[in-house]
């Protein structure tokens, strides 16, 4: 079975919880306060429990406070969305994906660090 693509809300969600590994729903909340700090605690206990339904976070009930983990690491939900967004919208073409990406909002440290990448990976 395929883990369903993660909404917007969901991908926040994620990005908070993914440098934690495993958390419970209160520390998931105080993770993204810093970018929302109008979030309610409730709407992100009930998210959570919505992922958790769709197979995109586990959880662990054996304590009284239930711990919640992605069910995809990182770098495999990134590539996952990543291939899916290449075939969509650029017709299969990694390179029109990246060359829309240098064009659109790269910084200076981003295209240094992307030279580099490239001439290591010539040698």
């Amino acid at each position: 079975m395929s883990i369903p693509k993660p909404t917007a809300a969901e991908l926040e969600l994620l990005q908070a919880l993914w440098p934690l590994g495993q958390a419970t729903a209160k520390q998931v909340h105080e993770a993204m306060l810093g970018d929302k700090p109008d979030l309610a605690y409730s709407a992100v206990l009930r998210l959570m429990q919505i992922m958790h339904t769709k197979g995109i976070l586990t959880r662990d009930e054996s304590q009284r406070s239930h711990i919640y983990a992605p069910a995809q690491a990182q770098d495999a939900l990134q590539s996952s969305l990543l291939k899916d967004l290449v075939q969509k919208a650029f017709a299969g073409s990694a390179k029109a994906l990246v060359l829309a990406a240098l064009r659109n909002g790269i910084s200076k440290k981003e295209r240094a660090e992307i030279e580099k990448l490239l001439k290591e990976e010539k040698k």
